[in-house]
């Protein structure tokens, strides 16, 4: 098993390895070039995205800057919005619905690191998909860990650290966040 099969598998990987070091850099080129278009080259944005994303629905507004490890693991359904200043490490698939609404300065992180130091002094990660469900909104600054799925019509509020599953239909808040009630 390749090294990138097992970072897709969600086990133990090697991250420097070198395809997926060049993959890693392709993706930065690519965010590069797109976090560095003028305002108005919509066109060349929209074909940018096409070629960093595995799948961008109809509708959908990435507003720059933004950043991810590979692009070939992100699904972002129809008309959803993501503002300013969005990272995403994308090891693993990270999912994003349809009518989704994602905040400034929020972190999309399916990347983990093993709490053994030796594992991690060898460059040894591991990665679990995220997925956000249709019609929910993120507050701004939210980041959201590895594991993390977040159930339909859900609202995350600003500042949250979501750690695990949120259900649906919930307005969930803190650090770590917390449903404290029902949408």
């Amino acid at each position: 098993m390749t090294e990138k099969q097992k970072m897709l598998a969600g086990q133990l990987y090697f991250s420097e390895e070198d395809e997926l070091l060049k993959e890693r850099q392709e993706a930065k080129q690519l965010c590069f070039e797109l976090n560095n278009l003028p305002p108005k080259e919509t066109k060349a944005k929209e074909e940018i995205l096409k070629k960093l994303l595995k799948h961008k629905g109809q509708g959908v507004t990435v507003e720059l800057p933004f950043r991810c490890d590979y692009g070939y693991n992100i699904s972002i359904g129809d008309h959803t919005f993501i503002n300013y200043n969005c990272t995403v490490l994308d090891c693993c698939e990270v999912t994003i619905g349809k009518n989704v609404l994602i905040g400034p300065n929020c972190g999309i992180y399916a990347a983990t690191h093993p709490t053994d130091k030796k594992l991690r002094l060898d460059k040894q990660e591991f990665a679990k998909p995220v997925t956000i469900c249709d019609n929910v909104w993120i507050g701004g600054s939210v980041v959201i860990l590895a594991g993390v799925t977040i159930g339909q019509n859900s609202v995350i509020g600003a500042g949250s650290v979501v750690t695990k599953y949120i259900p649906p239909d919930s307005i969930a808040v803190g650090n770590p966040c917390k449903v404290i009630k029902k949408a």
